[in-house]
């Protein structure tokens, strides 16, 4: 878009070159405005209109963009170092260091150089936008837009309005975020908003699941990008965010909802005050190569390769799965495919047969897609023998119960593996919540017993959470590890907690979304479009709450709650209503949407 409509916004100044400034005045240079950057720092400027050069030759290279059209864009493009330069901008927006003062100052500065008519802008993703217009001579022009980096990429804008924001203020910008070809979420004037106030929750929960040493960094990172398809894990996440600026914003969330899940976990405060900021300073979580870039390097933290560990590990050649659903088909599957010989034992033969029949289809679409041959279906089919009783696992190497989430029928199952599988076997558990020490606690030998957490579709999913107890040998979990690798799957570690790694992160964050809508903060569908466009994620809250199914999205948010007796871990309670009514997600054909039924 090389020429701007009738919008009355046409001359946008941008205070602050810094990543996002710089982001932004791409985006609107691009799309025809006339673009005064305004930052102190010279060498700021200069990288700003080295950025936009390179942008638009990258797109020029890409056949996005004529030559022409990058010279016009590139000539839309003017730096000044005084702020002065906004005297004729239609809209100002203020991208400068997430500090009041530092805003409060700017404003002011700009209370006495831009027209009346001017709309000004904050892009701050924490502080107050109704304080900032309060202090502000025309409080009716000032909003909040909060655009997401990298802004040239980023299809999220959410348009903050205080209870002083002018409508046509609102109207001006939201147009113009529209015609940026951005999508824009209109929000009031809370910490975080819609986006930023969910993530950073979960982002600090992963903090001090790190701080804890409950797990690794890597492991940490690598479970929430395997497990729920996230771009990026969260410790990563925080480093390219900036340590600071994450405790920055925390600090307003927590200031305004005194909740405990926002009050900045101590590492935070450790790393900022330590200078150790995360990419921009060369080290956070992580260390890089240089502050700025995103190549890791190896530190004392990184993982040492587990192959020089002296542990042995058992001989897995067969494998039994109990249990006859969906995640058991799924599992049996898996280890066939790797080369496993698998018992599948369901409550009878039938359901066993059946169970396989579903693993034949399965196999059989993928040959169709052209992921496996013909002969490889056949080979896995053929290791398959299902079973209608666990007798049949007396000489397997690996038990896998994949039966329903109740302890009680767990713990039964477990007792008999105990009775039918041979010395040295070692017994699993695919429990999502539930203690594995309770079920290791059900056999004379909790030694052998650990947890496989597989992900739903398991062939599909390449995390496992591999779960010890305090009982488990170093021998049982060095195997499952090595076994996890053979079927092609990523191992994680975890401590025998609620929700191990993924869900105690992934279900405070839902819970959290739900409260926004009980709050009538935002609807169902803003939420779920600010999660996806600003925060990359695959599905929005309400949309895999649907999936997963309220009624076990509301057990575990249940366990998660006994387990850590924090106050802010109860389950919403529109979640608790909505499941006693019936309306469990898709499966009911209504939950937080309703669904036509097939």
């Amino acid at each position: 878009m090389d020429t701007p409509s009738d919008t009355p916004l046409r001359t946008v100044a941008v205070v602050g070159l810094g990543t996002m400034g710089t982001g932004i005045a791409e985006v609107l240079a691009r799309a025809g405005r006339e673009v005064i950057g305004i930052d102190i720092s010279d060498v700021a400027a200069r990288k700003a209109v080295d950025a936009l050069e390179a942008a638009t030759a990258r797109a020029v290279e890409r056949g996005r963009i004529t030559e022409e059209e990058r010279r016009n864009t590139l000539a839309r493009f003017r730096t000044f170092s005084d702020l002065q330069a906004a005297a004729d901008a239609d809209l100002v927006i203020e991208v400068v260091p997430e500090s009041y003062e530092a805003k409060q100052q700017v404003f002011r500065a700009l209370d006495e150089i831009v027209r009346p008519g001017a709309i000004i802008a904050t892009g701050t993703n924490a502080l107050s936008v109704t304080r900032l217009a309060a202090d502000s001579e025309h409080p009716e022009r000032v909003l909040g837009l909060h655009f997401f980096n990298p802004a040239p990429a980023m299809k999220l804008v959410e348009v903050v309005s205080s209870v002083l924001t002018a409508p046509h203020a609102v109207e001006a910008v939201t147009a113009l975020a529209r015609e940026l070809g951005k999508e824009p979420v209109a929000v009031g004037d809370r910490p975080g908003f819609v986006a930023d106030g969910l993530l950073f929750g979960y982002l600090n929960q992963a903090a001090a699941m790190y701080e804890a040493k409950y797990a690794s960094r890597e492991d940490i990172d690598a479970a929430m990008k395997l497990g729920c398809g996230l771009p990026m894990g969260p410790l990563a996440l925080l480093d390219l965010i900036g340590v600071d600026t994450a405790r920055t914003v925390l600090e307003a969330m927590y200031a305004a909802s005194g909740d405990r899940l926002h009050a900045p976990a101590p590492v935070l405060k450790q790393l900022s005050e330590a200078g150790l900021t995360g990419r921009k300073a060369g080290r956070g979580f992580y260390t890089y190569a240089a502050p700025g870039t995103d190549v890791l390097v190896a530190d004392e933290l990184t993982p040492k390769q587990r192959a020089a560990e002296a542990v042995d590990t058992r001989d897995v050649r067969s494998v039994g799965v109990a249990g006859s659903g969906t995640m058991a088909s799924g599992i049996a599957e898996v280890f066939a495919k790797a080369g496993y010989d698998v018992v599948l034992a369901a409550r009878s033969q039938e359901k066993a047969e059946a169970a396989k029949a579903r693993i034949a289809k399965s196999l059989s679409r993928s040959v169709d897609k052209g992921r496996m041959t013909a002969e490889a279906r056949d080979g896995a089919l053929a290791r398959i023998a299902p079973a209608g009783t666990l007798d049949s696992f007396a000489d397997v190497d690996l038990a896998v119960e994949a039966v329903a989430e109740d302890l009680a029928v767990k713990q039964q199952l477990f007792a008999t593996l105990d009775k039918v599988c041979k010395e040295g076997a070692v017994l699993a558990t695919t429990t999502s919540s539930l203690p594995v020490v309770a079920c290791a606690r059900a056999t004379s030998r909790p030694q052998d017993v650990i947890g496989m957490h597989f992900f739903n579709p398991a062939p599909a999913m390449k995390l496992v959470e591999v779960v010890r107890t305090v009982l488990t040998s170093p021998e049982v979990h060095a195997t499952v590890r090595e076994v996890t690798a053979k079927i092609k799957k990523h191992p994680v570690d975890c401590g025998d907690r609620a929700g191990f790694i993924v869900n105690a992160l992934l279900f405070p964050y839902l819970n959290n979304a739900i409260k926004m809508v009980e709050d009538h903060y935002a609807s169902l569908d803003d939420i779920d479009a600010a999660m996806k466009l600003g925060g990359g994620y695959p599905m929005g809250p309400f949309e895999l709450l649907d999936v997963v199914g309220l009624d076990v999205s509301l057990a575990i948010e249940k366990v998660l709650h006994q387990e850590f007796r924090d106050p802010g871990l109860a389950p919403a309670p529109l979640l608790e209503h909505l499941v006693a009514a019936g309306c469990l997600g898709r499966k009911t054909g209504r939950g937080f949407r309703e669904y036509a039924r097939r």
